[in-house]
């Protein structure tokens, strides 16, 4: 009788052995499906949750009519760092027997510290991420127990493909995992340098071409294209700042044009009225009061009174071997002296000659000898 209960005991301690390493083995490899329970018990005790759930749940609301208050919500440092699993998985049946170790209590924030100046030690945030081989930037980051850092997103894929919860470098088992912002941090210290290395390359740059186009350059060549470029600034604010109204400068221009016009036709009127012998009469006379007896021009004397005779208006003509002339202004020359001075004056030209004296447009008389 006592073998037969020896027996059965080792029998039935093997029993409770290998159902705990199952227990263990599917805890550890996380099949949630792979159950040993019957799945007609589980799917009502599945039910019965949810129902319990939902009426744990549910709520007996009272309407006042009066309008509720929304509070406003509680904003998070996006800077603070917590850990993702605070409390410990339960111990399975196997490690309850001593068959497997029990997992390390969570770690302590003196220990997070610790682990966290390992990887800062070893330079993991400023390394790419090792599953995606990518920057973190301002992506979630989380550093496990063991000091390794990752994207978040790319370790719940890691644990989601392989169905187990081990370090992809390190390969430890129930590590414990804390969202860290080491790599958002590093990478906005990186966005700040390299804004302010472009700030500043802008402010160089752009004082570099204020100096350039204020100091000439000692180069032959390119002092030439300096003071090329200042002349074609200089004529350019020139041009830009005159009134360039092409209506108005046309306006101007036709203005002139008729009163110069206006100006000749009197002239021309005034000059191409031919004097009568009256008129010559009256000149004359005005010429005897004037008592001229040299050329204004030669400053020689004109002809004599001798051997002469008078005439009609009293005016006396002499007989000499030079030709006097009566201008309408009733001015008297040599008439040689007058040709040549009408030859001299380039400019002017018949019947727009003017007396050297008054300065008046003449018609002129030759006197007899």
């Amino acid at each position: 009788m006592s073998k037969n209960k020896g027996h059965s005991s080792k029998r039935g301690n093997l029993a409770v052995t290998a159902v705990a390493l199952q227990d263990h083995i599917l805890h550890d490899l996380q099949l949630r499906n792979l159950s040993t329970a019957d799945h007609s018990k589980t799917k009502a005790q599945k039910r019965e949750s949810r129902s319990k759930s939902l009426k744990g749940n549910t709520k007996a609301i009272i309407d006042t009519g009066l309008k509720t208050t929304l509070q406003d919500p509680k904003v998070e440092d996006p800077e603070k760092e917590y850990v993702l699993d605070p409390k410990p998985p339960p111990l399975t049946l196997a490690q309850k027997l001593g068959l497997f170790e029990p997992p390390p209590p969570l770690l302590s924030s003196d220990e997070w510290e610790k682990v966290k100046q390992r990887s800062i030690l070893q330079g993991d945030s400023m390394q790419p991420c090792p599953i995606c081989k990518e920057e973190f930037e301002l992506r979630p980051q989380v550093l496990l127990s063991c000091s390794h850092v990752f994207h978040r997103a790319c370790l719940q894929a890691f644990e989601k493909f392989t169905n187990k919860k081990t370090c992809p470098l390190c390969r430890r088992n129930q590590y414990q995992t804390r969202v860290i912002h080491d790599g958002a941090r590093l990478f906005k210290i990186k966005c700040a340098t390299r804004i302010q290395a472009c700030w500043r390359g802008h402010v160089v740059r752009k004082w570099y071409q204020d100096l350039r186009r204020t100091v000439p350059p000692t180069d032959a060549k390119l002092r030439r294209k300096f003071f090329e470029e200042k002349f074609t600034e200089i004529s350019h604010r020139i041009l830009c700042s005159y009134n360039t109204d092409i209506e108005e400068l046309f306006s101007e221009i036709d203005h002139c044009l008729a009163i110069n016009r206006s100006i000749l036709q009197q002239l021309e009127d005034r000059c191409s009225h031919e004097l009568t012998e009256e008129d010559w009469e009256k000149i004359q006379i005005q010429a005897l009061h004037r008592e001229t007896y040299e050329c204004p021009i030669c400053l020689t004397p004109l002809p004599a009174s001798s051997d002469s005779h008078q005439d009609a208006s009293g005016m006396r003509c002499s007989q000499t071997s030079r030709e006097t002339v009566l201008l309408s202004c009733s001015h008297v020359f040599h008439h040689t002296c007058l040709l040549a001075l009408e030859e001299f004056s380039l400019g002017d030209c018949s019947p727009f000659h003017a007396c050297p004296l008054c300065r008046s447009c003449y018609q002129k008389k030759i006197l007899g000898y």
